[in-house]
């Protein structure tokens, strides 16, 4: 729960020493909690803020004009920038609402003494991130390097569900894919579950930049030990990565193989319809030869004409069918 002293944006707002230990502070008293040089950090959690928090908060921290711009706009590319001593990283969320997967934003600014999450749109809570770093401050000691390593690997583990729901979503398709009948909710619903794994395709590939960057960070807000949890995050990420792409691909192939049943079908029925319309064809044909009123036909005066024409009519049908039958047309 957010202090009820802050303004509703304002999700949390508190002070770390270097041993773990949290106080909670108002916007107004961050100032006066970054005068005290005594290694301890500030962590602020905001949701959709409006201009006058990011205002505010960029007097507390200095943080830069284009940062800034940056976070009122709730449509940023993933990216990590480097400001001075300090960085502006943005990045893609996912959550799962109503059986639907919906996207979301993180704009992420951290410095020698602070780390501020920014939330827009489909973002679950960094609480737990919070209270895993406060039951560990051996990790919290780090200060906000090691609080920024809690949220991305908040972020990268809230998509492995998502990914396993994607997998079995693909399982159960499976059935209606290779089904008699044709569905078009099939095709329909291919399309919608290779249409969200692109987007978060799109979330997470981006993703493995900046952890790569942070993994790799030779400046003072990350130190070599948080830099392995740093990989740790990394290799996550490339594994919700390539689940993806062979779910992707996957999708593609299912869609291939679906449309290929169904023109095969297609085939099949049209190869009975044109068996049998051969079989109603021959004694149609045979039978319109002798409805022709001429006066001069020889057979018209035999006595058995008639038998030998029905004769002809039912082995012709017979051979028909028996062909037919044989070239597996009916």
């Amino acid at each position: 729960m957010s202090d009820p002293s802050l303004p509703q944006c304002v999700i949390n707002c508190a002070a770390y020493d270097r041993n773990g230990g949290r106080r909670d502070i108002t916007l107004d008293q961050i100032s006066d909690a970054l005068a005290v040089d005594d290694g301890s950090f500030v962590w602020v959690g905001l949701y959709e803020p409006d201009e006058n928090i990011l205002d505010k908060l960029q007097e507390e921290f200095c943080l830069h004009d284009l940062a800034v711009e940056d976070a009122h706009n709730a449509h940023q590319r993933p990216k990590i920038e480097a400001y001075g001593n300090s960085l502006f990283i943005a990045i893609h969320t996912a959550q799962k609402i109503d059986n639907r997967i919906r996207f979301g934003e993180t704009h992420l600014f951290v410095g020698p003494r602070y780390l501020v999450t920014v939330r827009h749109g489909a973002s679950i809570s960094y609480k737990n991130a919070r209270m895993r770093m406060e039951r560990e401050p051996d990790l919290l000691e780090h200060g906000p390097g090691a609080a920024l390593y809690a949220v991305l690997d908040s972020v990268v583990d809230n998509f492995m569900p998502i990914v396993e729901g994607f997998t079995q979503e693909l399982n159960e398709l499976e059935k209606d894919i290779f089904a008699e009948d044709f569905r078009n909710e099939t095709v329909r619903e291919l399309y919608d579950l290779k249409r969200e794994l692109t987007r978060l395709r799109m979330a997470v590939s981006p993703l493995q930049d900046i952890l790569g960057q942070l993994a790799r960070s030779r400046g003072g807000l990350i130190d070599e030990e948080i830099q392995l949890y740093f990989r740790d995050v990394l290799d996550h990420a490339v594994r919700i990565n390539e689940t993806t792409d062979t779910l992707r691909e996957m999708l593609t192939a299912a869609v291939s193989v679906n449309l290929s049943l169904v023109t095969v079908r297609q085939g099949e029925i049209v190869k009975r319809l044109g068996a049998w319309a051969a079989l109603l064809a021959a004694p149609t044909l045979i039978a319109s030869w002798y409805g022709m009123n001429f006066t001069h036909m020889p057979e018209l005066a035999g006595q058995f004409s008639y038998g030998i024409l029905i004769s002809v009519v039912v082995v012709t049908c017979l051979v028909l069918y028996i062909g037919f039958k044989r070239a597996k047309w009916l």
